[in-house]
């Protein structure tokens, strides 16, 4: 039936685009959002997943198991489930502080919000991973970034002078590194925990794909707070990541986690995952014996460098990384294109390991280009 009130007349373009410049930050309006690429139909090599399914009989288990999660009422809000198969999987000591986000993009999020101040300092080494930034100026935070060398190492010196001058409330150290793959220098990470004012987070997401981890030491320092991801070991669609420092920090975070912050199917499957060790291990390390031979395929290439990574992708520079992320596109093939975002990563695409023949059909369109 036809609608017999009157219509109502929109608001004016202008009016709505004046109202939006007069209530919403500036420093907000001069961004540009967090673009996830489309992937339906492609070989999907641009967003760090891990590329194998679950087997048949952990999926039916993990059916059975959401068909009783009663989703009309709230989620655990303490997500104490979680966190008891979070502390037998990882090991963590009882005496240590744990909490859970919708993803470790949530909490790093909440971190930056405890944090912000209006005189507070973020303080990250660059080129790393993007959010750092953003979360920063979501918080009306200050960032300062300090240039990797041309290695993609830290630059302990640059770092020191910057937390001397700068005397951050925040410092983010991703370990491994995202986009740039390589494992920071132990001792270096060491004195620029020991050096800051503030609190500082190492950010573990590519844990199992590296031989060193701060997990274990936490208590050892004063401001340490290690912060991991679900997301890299196969249960991305799951959004939960886990913080891990002195209870004095995590009483603090608590204060600003949403409540009911991680979903009753998220809740219910990840003890059940998580139960799955062999599972799990076996899939990473079939993620670097064939990050090993993509990064062998890859070097050989003519125009290509390949850099150190201690992740589940492969940095490479290439002669045009815009000419390549094309043909790769152009045959079904979405890795990432790095070219733009920092002078240090001129020419360079990140790729995601993906199956052996989702490695070959990427070489196989590189192998061809002329």
């Amino acid at each position: 039936m036809n609608d017999s009130r009157a219509r109502a007349v929109a608001a004016l373009p202008g009016e709505i685009a004046a109202r939006v410049a007069a209530t919403i930050r500036p420093e907000i309006r001069a961004l540009s959002a967090y673009a996830v690429a489309k992937a339906e139909g492609m070989i999907k090599l641009d967003a760090m997943e891990n590329p194998y399914a679950l087997p048949a009989e952990v999926r039916a288990r993990l059916a059975s198991a959401l068909a009783e999660v009663p989703i009309n009422r709230y989620p655990d809000g303490g997500s104490d489930a979680v966190k008891r198969a979070l502390r037998r999987a990882l090991p963590l000591a009882d005496n240590v502080g744990l909490m859970v986000g919708n993803g470790s993009d949530e909490l790093l999020q909440l971190v930056t919000t405890a944090v912000a101040r209006p005189d507070a300092v973020v303080l990250a080494p660059e080129p790393t991973f993007v959010m750092y930034r953003l979360y920063a100026v979501h918080a009306n935070a200050r960032y300062v970034g300090v240039s990797l060398t041309a290695d993609f190492a830290l630059d302990v010196s640059a770092m020191l002078a910057a937390i001397e001058r700068e005397h951050p409330a925040l410092v983010w150290l991703a370990f491994p590194n995202n986009p740039t793959g390589n494992l920071f220098d132990a001792d270096a990470v060491e004195r620029i925990i020991r050096a800051a004012p503030g609190l500082v987070v190492v950010d573990e997401a590519y844990y199992a794909f590296a031989d060193r981890t701060f997990l274990p030491r936490v208590l050892e320092f004063p401001n340490l707070v290690v912060v991991r991801t679900v997301s890299k070991i196969g249960m991305a669609g799951l959004r939960l990541g886990y913080a891990a420092a002195h209870p004095a920090w995590i009483a603090e975070l608590e204060k600003v986690r949403p409540p009911y912050n991680v979903n009753a199917l998220t809740q219910a499957a990840l003890p059940i995952l998580l139960a799955e060790r062999s599972t799990l291990d076996a899939q990473a390390a079939a993620i670097r014996a064939d990050r090993a031979r993509l990064a062998e395929r890859l070097a050989v290439l003519p125009g290509v460098t390949v850099y150190p990574t201690a992740t589940n992708f492969v940095l490479a520079r290439f002669a045009d990384a815009n000419k390549s992320f094309a043909a790769l596109r152009d045959a079904g093939i979405l890795v990432k294109n790095l070219h733009g975002w920092h002078p240090l990563l001129a020419n360079c695409l990140r790729i995601t390991v993906g199956t052996p023949a989702e490695n070959d059909a990427l070489l196989a369109v590189l192998e061809r280009e002329p």
